[in-house]
């Protein structure tokens, strides 16, 4: 099949106002909690964009690890190329596609690092291979090859033997606080469903459909 063929066509379901809640995080966590009873592989991964302060995009994915009325967290090094370009401009956006599901969810906001507490306490959450390897990885830096990163990782399973191993000063969180959430339904003949949550200078949040 050639590129321009590929195709699906969407109709799984519809998406109206009167079907979502007045409050998107609310909403938002009905649409995870139907993704994980549908058995979507990693719900909660997602499309992390950042730019610099002159425009330049980047995107990777990375996974939510917790969602509150303050906004989405995810955890990563604090030296990396997406923490370099959110310490310039902190501003983001997330996306989520639960492709079974035929939905889609994007995300927009302002950018905070959450407190040493959280980021420790995540962290000891961690399994004991997770936590050896953001001690280990300079992340984002060139190396010379794989068997670096892995004499790396033995040096630190030496100096922790037996220990808990701590969280590196340069690793931890951020929390997106959500200035526009979307959520997208597909719809058949790419007449899709998109309600649009934005937030009022009171918190007030407004709810708006766009034409697909």
């Amino acid at each position: 099949m050639k590129m321009p063929e590929i195709r699906k066509e969407y109709g799984l379901a519809g998406l109206d106002e009167s079907d979502v809640d007045a409050d998107p995080i609310r909403q938002f966590r009905r649409w995870f909690d139907e993704a994980i009873a549908a058995e979507v592989p990693e719900p909660n991964a997602m499309t992390l964009a950042t730019a610099t302060p002159d425009g330049v995009p980047s995107a990777r994915i990375v996974l939510l690890k917790d969602l509150s009325e303050a906004g989405f967290t995810f955890f990563t090094n604090y030296r990396g190329r997406k923490a370099r370009e959110l310490a310039a401009n902190p501003r983001a956006a997330l996306v989520f596609y639960w492709f079974s599901m035929e939905r889609q969810v994007r995300v927009e906001g302002a950018v905070t690092l959450v407190s040493d507490a959280e980021s420790d306490a995540y962290f000891r959450l961690r399994p004991p291979g997770a936590r050896i390897g953001a001690r280990a990885s300079p992340q984002s830096e060139v190396i010379p090859d794989r068997a670096t990163l892995e004499r790396r990782v033995a040096a630190v399973e030496a100096e922790f033997t037996g220990q808990e191993v701590p969280r590196p000063a340069d690793w931890g969180g951020y929390r997106l606080r959500p200035e526009r959430i979307e959520f997208w339904q597909g719809r058949p003949s790419r007449l899709h469903d998109r309600l649009v949550y934005r937030r009022g200078d009171r918190g007030i949040w407004t709810i708006v459909r766009l034409a697909p």
